[in-house]
């Protein structure tokens, strides 16, 4: 005998597809359909192949600067945006109750981008870049350029204070 194959639901996990075997039993599977965890996994993983791909010293400084975002603030959501031809990837960023930066490679330097930077005390001096603005701030980071680790930490959770208002 040929069934068709019914969908009764959609739901928070995806949709579930009904297949009756025979009359008086019914088999169920999960269809493959995004979540919104699976699309951050599948944004964790392709900012890891976009370090893989710079194969010069913007790959490791990015990751080493991806790296401090996950130690200051654990739990953070990491995901790719504004994609287009010139930049298929996107620019990786990252949230917590709010966004808290951006990181992005030029030829020169490896630039974090912070969303409400002009509001956050900088008592180390790090900011370095896009000084004029109401709004953000940006460190720039070049090839030989140390990284004040303790000091960008305090930057990555005054910004997640900042978001939590």
């Amino acid at each position: 005998m040929n069934f068709r194959a019914e969908v009764l639901g959609c739901g928070f996990g995806g949709c579930v597809e009904f297949e009756p075997n025979y009359w008086w039993a019914i088999q169920a599977r999960a269809m493959s359909v995004p979540t919104a965890s699976n699309a951050k996994n599948s944004d964790s993983r392709e900012i890891d192949e976009m370090i893989r791909e710079y194969g010069d010293w913007r790959g490791p400084k990015l990751s080493r600067l991806r790296s401090l975002i996950m130690e200051a603030v654990p739990g953070v959501d990491e995901e790719l945006k504004w994609r287009k031809p010139s930049n298929p990837h996107g620019v990786p960023t990252w949230s917590y109750n709010g966004p808290i930066c951006t990181g992005e490679t030029y030829k020169k330097v490896v630039k974090l981008t912070f969303f409400k930077g002009a509001t956050l005390a900088d008592p180390k001096g790090l900011f370095n870049s896009s000084l004029q603005g109401n709004t953000r701030r940006a460190i720039d980071f070049a090839e030989t350029d140390e990284i004040d680790e303790s000091a960008l930490k305090a930057l990555f959770q005054a910004a997640v204070n900042l978001n939590a208002g």
